[in-house]
């Protein structure tokens, strides 16, 4: 089987490293590899916006399977582009279909949906630009802080946490009249302020049946104590030391059970995996947004814990035949910590020489974005590596992911000493 995964980042090679353990004869390829993930896939260059070079490529390298790793080629429509294209249509894809990939597309839509099926989340309104006035009132009639979410993909900076009213108000202004976030913010979604602690779910489904992969947590603030901006997300943990059994099934029972329902009843045509961003609040569990993809860095704390052969599940999922498997979980924990650029999420450089991989032993190292000039590694984007280390206790695991952090090597070098901290 020839396998084509859409994406390069380290979610992409968490993809790419576990496909290449399977006991299925597999070829991986990779839509323009790093050097990392180069160790175990082919790449093949292409430009992710043109979906005709991607048929071309499936033809050419003759793919039978394709996982769609980022969210805009899913938002954007390559699943029914695939589906629909009389030449490649054979071709089993992990991911939704245009309509199905709303879930994240639209922040209204996603809200909408959760409404429609009684699944728990904050109070919310949505407004255009002819309803600001209604938007600034609405903001008077809420609770500081003040949650503002451009409707569409914004590249993870499209939602505000803001603490004084006028401030809010400016900067719905500036999402809704001045385009902050272009096109993402011809709407936005202004919701209640949820207090408690986040964790990501993961759920594979095959349009009928599901499997629910293994809890983690992000960190997705710069600094040290969750604190400075937003970034893709500078680490993760997995399993997660507060979720409880009886929390469990309250997410199956109140969330997961009823999203999947939802998308069967209303017939979306959705197969693929579904992140669901939580908030435990008082020990009630509450959605703060819809993913349709694998999260970044979740994933690679995430695959290392399923102990099957993983393209059991994919096919199995592409077959919609996953309740005739079963999931195996290990007990260990797994952390990524992330290493970034200086200045990111903002300004930062590339082009930094990377130094030490050969050094680094007791961990997993996953490429997020690297690159190879003049015969050496170098960074090539705002998170650089994801460092993934495994331990009996969330404690031995980081501390083998800092110790290889040690042996890592680049002007700029930027990571959080404090991931797992508030657990």
């Amino acid at each position: 089987m020839n396998l084509l995964i859409i994406g390069n980042g380290a979610r992409e090679h968490a993809f790419a490293w576990k496909i290449s353990q399977s006991n299925h004869n597999v070829k991986i390829f990779v839509t323009n590899a790093s050097p990392g993930i180069k160790e175990v896939a082919k790449s093949v260059e292409i430009d992710l916006n043109s979906f005709n070079q991607i048929k071309y490529c499936i033809i050419q390298n003759e793919i039978s399977f394709v996982i769609v790793g980022p969210e805009v080629p899913l938002i954007e429509g390559l699943t029914d582009f695939i589906k629909n294209d009389s030449i490649i249509n054979n071709v089993m894809v992990i991911g939704p279909s245009k309509f199905g990939a709303q879930l994240e597309g639209s922040k209204d839509f996603a809200k909408d949906f959760m409404k429609r099926h009684n699944i728990p989340t904050a109070q919310h309104k949505t407004f255009t630009k002819n309803k600001l006035e209604e938007a600034h009132a609405y903001l008077e009639h809420l609770s500081p802080p003040y949650v503002l979410k451009a409707d569409g993909p914004a590249a993870g900076k499209g939602v505000l946490i803001i603490n004084d009213l006028d401030s809010a108000k400016d900067e719905v202004s500036e999402m809704l009249i001045a385009n902050k976030f272009g096109a993402a913010s011809n709407k936005v979604v202004i919701e209640e302020f949820l207090d408690g602690i986040e964790m990501s779910c993961f759920v594979l489904f095959d349009g009928s049946n599901y499997k629910i992969l293994p809890y983690a947590k992000d960190y997705k603030r710069i600094s040290e104590g969750d604190k400075g901006l937003n970034t893709g997300g500078m680490g993760s943990i997995s399993p997660v030391s507060f979720l409880t059994e009886d929390l469990k099934n309250k997410i199956e029972n109140e969330i997961i059970k009823p999203t999947v329902n939802g998308l069967i009843k209303e017939k979306i045509d959705y197969v693929g995996f579904i992140f669901i961003g939580l908030i435990n609040v008082d020990g009630s569990p509450k959605v703060i947004e819809y993913n349709v993809r694998m999260g970044d860095p979740e994933t690679q704390v995430v695959l290392p814990r399923i102990k099957n052969d993983i393209m059991d599940l994919l096919i199995a999922c592409a077959n919609k035949s996953l309740n005739k498997t079963s999931l195996e979980i290990s007990p260990k924990n797994y952390v990524n910590v992330v290493l970034a650029s200086k200045g990111y999420p903002e300004n930062y450089k590339k082009g930094e020489q990377i130094t030490g991989f050969d050094l680094v032993k007791d961990s997993i190292i996953f490429h997020a974005g690297t690159a190879v000039s003049k015969k050496e590694v170098v960074t090539n984007g705002g998170r650089v590596l994801s460092v993934v280390s495994s331990a009996n206790s969330m404690e031995d695991a980081l501390s083998k992911s800092y110790d290889s952090i040690e042996k890592l090597s680049f002007n700029g070098k930027t990571y959080r000493s404090d991931i797992g901290f508030d657990l």
